[in-house]
């Protein structure tokens, strides 16, 4: 007799890999020397992140610094308009992105990019129309910072994020088009399996 499935191991009991503990002591050594934090404080997170095992581990020890990003790096600004605007396909994608639904309404869609971002910081403002945000499997999102509006705010997206995915922070507003953030459909997934081929 076979025995049941086993239940699914979370994303925080993942196991963490050398790569990315060095990327952790890499931005602690850079938040000390911001004075972000002491060299006592920096001292006992060195020791925790050389020694983390999993995500649950690990994720605390930077998770009240701010994103990695350059402070002169220009966001990306999007505006929806009259007519619209969608940005798919392959494009480079920057660490901070600020978009304006409009009356038209903006698509972003992040499945075709080939991102090596830790983070995306992504300000939204759905304003009249509305703004859709498509992103792949196994890159996660953080919303706590979304404020419905009148046109409501969905996050339909999973909280699994595989290694080396980057994490989309999105704040802002639904205004009142809305804001929705998830993954590819069965119908995207079909068209993009067609374009590679399969």
């Amino acid at each position: 007799m076979s025995a049941g499935p086993s239940e699914p191991v979370r994303r925080d009991e993942w196991r963490v890999s050398h790569d990315e503990r060095e990327a952790v002591v890499e931005r602690l050594n850079t938040a000390a020397a911001e004075g972000r934090i002491d060299l006592n404080e920096l001292d006992v997170r060195l020791g925790l992140a050389l020694n983390a095992k999993t995500y649950a581990d690990l994720a605390p020890l930077t998770a009240d610094l701010p994103p990695d990003v350059p402070v002169n790096q220009e966001p990306l600004v999007l505006k929806g308009g009259m007519h619209g605007v969608t940005r798919s396909g392959r494009w480079d994608v920057p660490g901070r992105i600020t978009v304006y639904g409009g009356m038209g309404a903006v698509k972003l869609d992040f499945t075709e990019t080939d991102c090596r971002l830790p983070e995306i910081q992504i300000e939204a403002q759905g304003q009249m129309a509305g703004i859709t945000i498509i992103i792949p499997d196994g890159w996660a999102a953080e919303t706590s910072r979304m404020d419905a509006g009148l046109g409501g705010f969905k996050d339909k997206t999973t909280p699994q994020r595989l290694p080396r995915t980057p994490l989309v922070r999105l704040s802002g507003s639904g205004g009142a088009g809305g804001v929705v953030i998830r993954h590819p459909n069965s119908w995207e997934r079909r068209k993009q399996r067609r374009l590679q081929g399969r």
